[in-house]
């Protein structure tokens, strides 16, 4: 996993650190039990202070996404499956609004959004 830090950002560094790690958790690319980079390993590597990586494990740990064994480094936590449904409907919540506010900018029916959604789920439906 590569984790990329932003000074454009307005979120703080362990935050973004954060979002990454639960990103990847959420895609599947981190799955549980997988090991998460050494904090000084990753400080490193990101010219950042062990202190701030730290804080971002920690903050991951309390909110149940990683667990520490001592000795032997952050590991990913198996995620509760409502956790994971709740992260996913707040992405697709996002993006349905992005797209609702480009259709009324555009002046596209509700009904047309209706349609075209059916229509998309229906095919990629149809991939699987």
């Amino acid at each position: 996993m590569k984790i990329v830090i932003s000074n454009n950002s307005p979120d703080p560094i362990y935050e973004q650190i954060k979002k990454q790690i639960k990103d990847a958790i959420f895609s599947g690319e981190l799955k549980p039990d997988d090991g998460l980079p050494s904090i000084r390993g990753l400080a490193k590597s990101l010219q950042i202070s062990v202190i701030t990586t730290m804080r971002a494990f920690q903050d991951l740990e309390k909110e149940g996404f990683a667990i520490s064994v001592p000795g032997k480094g952050y590991y990913v936590l198996a995620q509760h499956e409502e956790l994971a449904h709740e992260n996913a409907m707040f992405k697709i919540e996002e993006k349905l609004t992005e797209a609702v506010r480009l259709a009324k900018i555009n002046s596209i029916e509700v009904s047309d959004l209706e349609q075209m959604l059916g229509l998309l789920y229906e095919e990629i439906n149809g991939e699987n």
